[in-house]
C-alpha cells in the first residue's frame, strides 16, 4: 500500500439495505444504527453512513419533508458525537426560507402550439417539462409568439449575442442545450467542448427572464450535449420545485421554464415550416440570427405554493490559533425524496448522490475531532440544503455567510463520488482553476497518485455542485472526486463504471446502497482531502485564484489589504 498516514482498511461485515419500505409516518422514529467511529479513517464506518444516509428511514432527503428533519437532526447526532461544535452562533443549522411550487394535474398540462392552422400539442412528461419560477398558482401562457435564439446566450468576452436583433418581452424563446463550442468542437469558440457558464440551464433560463421573456423551453438536443438523459429531467420534476423567496433573490424570474424533448422540437419546427436540424447547425455558427417562428405557444400551469424553512447543517472544530479564518468542507444534505405514483421501489435513495460526500465529510470530521491538537484555524464542514434545485442553500450561504467570505481561506466540495476501487489518480472537476489544486496534487504525491481532469468537461459538472456558489462569490473553492484510472481495469473501467451510473442510476430510484462496494480508493481519497484541510488549516497559507480565472478579481477585492503570511504560523 502507498504512503498514507492513517488510513485503516478495514473488512467490512455483511450490510443488508432495506429498499422496498414506503417513508415511515412523521411519528415513528427512525430506526438507524450507531456508528463506532474508530478514530482512523475507515470502510466499516463509512459504510455504515452511508447505508443509514441512503435508508427509506430518511425517505430521499427531499428538503420540507419530514426525512428532511430526521437527516438533518441524524447528522447533528454524528457531529455531537465526535465532540464538534455547532457552527452558527451556538447553533447547528442555518435556517434557509424556501417556497416550493407543486404542478397539478400534470396529466392534463399540454404546451398547445399552433402554426399555419395545424395543432400540435406536447405532452407533460413525455414530450416536455414545464414549471413557473415565480411561485404562483396560476400562470397562463395565452398565444405567446415563438422565437429560435440558437443557445439563448449574451456573452460579450466572447463576441456573442443571440439576442441582438430581436425585443423577446412576452414571447416564448426556444434555446439549444450546452454552448457552440461542444457543438462544433473548436476549441476557440467558447471552451471548445468544455461547457461553459453558458451552457446551463440555471444560465440560460436566468438570461430569458433578464430579457423579459415569457417562457424558456431548453431543448434536450442529446445526453452528451446535457450531460445526462431526459429521464433525469423527468425524475427530477417530480414532486415540489423548491426556490428561494423573491425577498431573498430578487433577480426576475420566469412565468414558464421548461425543457423539449429534440423529438418535440423537430415536430414543433416542422408545423411552423421549418428543419430543427438545420437550424440546429446554423445556432453554433457565429453571427447566428434569431429566427422567429411563424406559430404561437399556449400553457396554463395550475400550482399548489407553499412557504418553509429549509436548513443547512453547519459543524465545526474551532481553531486554537485563528478561529475567525476558516476551512470549509462541503457536501449537501438532500435529494429527489420518494415519487408514490412509482411501481416497486418509490425512494430516490441518494447512496451516491450524495451519501457518499456525506459519508467523506463525517470521516474527515472525525479524524479533526481524534487529532491530537485542534487544527489552529476553524474548520467548518457544511452540509447545503437544496443543491439538488439549483444549489440554493450554499447559494444563500454566500450570500450570509456564517464566516465572512474574506476570512474564508478555501472551500473543499465533494458531491456524487463513486465507489469503484482504487485508482492512479484523483479527479478535480474543472481543473485548472486555483493553487489548491497545487496542495491537492503535493498530497497524492504522498500516495503515489496525480489529479486528472473530468473525462466529460462538456458536461458542465463545475457548474453544477455547491463549491460554485463559494466560486462566484470569489472564495477558491475546488470540487474533488474519486479517479477513473483504475488499478484494475484502467481508465476504460473507471469511465465504464462512472457511464454506467450516470446512464443508469443517476437521479432515479436505483441510486441504493451496495453492501459489496470496494471502499479502498475512496478512503484514499478522503485521506488525500483530510491531509488538505490539515495544511490549509495552519494560518498565513491563502491558496489563490490562477491568474487568467474569471473570479479571482473579486477575491483580490475582498482581500484588499491581501491576507499576508503569519511568521507565526505554525509549519
Amino acid at each position: 500500500m502507498r504512503a498514507m498516514t492513517t488510513v485503516l482498511l478495514l473488512a467490512l461485515g455483511t450490510c443488508a439495505s432495506s429498499l422496498m419500505a414506503a417513508t415511515p409516518p412523521a411519528s415513528a422514529k427512525p430506526h438507524v444504527p450507531d456508528v463506532v467511529l474508530a478514530p482512523q479513517i475507515n470502510a466499516a464506518d463509512f459504510a455504515q453512513f452511508d447505508k443509514t444516509l441512503s435508508s427509506d428511514e430518511f425517505g430521499g432527503r427531499k428538503p420540507g419533508t419530514v426525512g428532511a428533519q430526521r437527516v438533518t437532526d441524524w447528522l447533528v447526532e454524528q457531529f455531537e458525537r465526535m465532540g464538534l461544535q455547532p457552527g452558527n452562533q451556538g447553533s447547528w443549522f442555518q435556517a434557509v426560507p424556501a417556497d416550493s411550487t407543486q404542478l397539478l394535474n400534470t396529466a392534463k398540462v399540454t404546451l398547445d402550439i399552433a402554426s399555419h392552422g395545424q395543432q400540435v400539442k406536447l405532452a407533460y412528461h413525455t414530450d416536455m417539462i414545464a414549471e413557473t419560477l415565480q411561485a404562483k398558482a396560476q400562470v397562463d401562457l395565452k398565444s405567446s409568439p415563438i422565437v429560435f435564439l440558437g443557445y439563448g446566450i449574451d456573452a460579450p468576452n466572447w463576441h456573442w449575442n443571440d439576442y441582438q436583433g430581436v425585443d423577446v418581452k412576452g414571447k416564448t424563446v426556444i434555446v439549444l442545450v450546452n454552448d457552440p463550442g461542444f457543438a462544433t468542437g473548436d476549441p476557440t469558440l467558447f471552451n471548445g467542448r468544455a461547457m461553459t457558464y453558458y451552457g446551463r440551464w440555471t444560465y440560460k433560463y436566468a438570461e430569458a427572464a433578464l430579457q423579459g421573456a415569457a417562457a424558456c423551453f431548453i431543448v434536450h438536443t442529446s445526453d452528451a450535449a446535457a450531460g445526462y438523459p431526459f429521464s433525469v429531467l423527468q425524475n427530477s420534476g417530480n414532486g415540489p420545485q423548491l426556490s428561494l423567496p423573491a425577498s431573498v433573490d430578487p433577480a426576475p424570474r420566469l412565468p414558464v421554464a421548461g425543457w423539449l424533448t429534440r423529438d418535440a422540437a423537430t415536430r414543433l419546427f416542422t408545423a411552423a415550416g421549418l428543419d430543427f436540424d438545420q437550424l440546429e447547425k446554423a445556432a453554433a455558427k457565429p453571427g447566428f440570427k434569431p429566427v422567429p417562428l411563424d406559430a404561437t405557444a399556449s400553457l396554463s400551469l395550475h400550482s399548489k405554493i407553499g412557504h418553509f424553512q429549509s436548513k443547512n447543517v453547519v459543524a465545526m472544530i474551532e481553531g486554537s490559533y485563528k478561529p475567525d479564518e476558516v476551512v470549509i468542507y462541503t457536501a449537501h444534505w438532500d435529494h429527489l425524496g420518494t415519487d408514490l405514483t412509482r411501481k416497486g421501489h418509490q425512494v430516490f435513495s441518494g447512496a451516491i448522490d450524495n451519501g457518499t460526500g456525506l459519508s467523506m465529510l463525517l470521516e474527515i470530521a472525525d479524524a479533526f475531532a481524534h487529532q491530537p491538537e485542534p487544527p489552529q484555524r476553524t474548520v467548518l464542514f457544511f452540509m447545503p440544503t437544496m443543491e439538488e434545485s439549483g444549489l440554493l442553500g450554499s447559494q444563500y450561504y454566500a450570500a450570509m455567510p456564517v464566516f465572512p467570505l474574506n476570512r474564508t481561506v478555501a472551500d473543499i466540495a465533494v458531491d456524487a463520488l463513486p465507489i469503484i476501487g482504487r485508482a492512479r489518480d484523483m479527479t478535480v472537476i474543472g481543473k485548472g482553476q486555483s493553487e489548491l489544486e497545487d496542495l491537492l496534487a503535493g498530497e497524492l504525491k504522498k500516495q503515489g497518485r496525480v489529479i486528472s481532469p473530468e473525462t466529460t468537461p462538456e458536461n458542465g459538472f463545475y457548474f453544477r455542485s455547491d463549491h460554485f456558489s463559494f466560486a462566484r462569490a470569489g472564495v477558491p473553492a475546488m470540487l474533488a472526486s474519486s479517479g477513473l484510472d483504475l488499478l484494475k481495469g484502467g481508465r476504460a473501467a473507471g469511465q465504464k463504471a462512472a457511464d454506467d451510473y450516470t446512464a443508469h442510476r443517476y437521479h432515479t430510484p436505483n441510486d441504493v446502497f451496495n453492501p459489496d462496494w470496494d471502499y479502498s480508493g475512496i478512503l484514499e481519497d478522503t485521506q488525500a482531502l483530510y491531509e488538505l484541510g490539515q495544511y490549509l488549516s495552519h494560518p498565513g497559507i491563502w491558496p489563490q485564484w490562477y491568474a487568467d480565472n474569471p473570479f479571482r478579481a473579486k477575491r483580490e477585492a475582498m482581500m484588499n489589504p491581501p491576507a499576508k503570511p503569519d511568521a507565526n504560523a505554525v509549519k
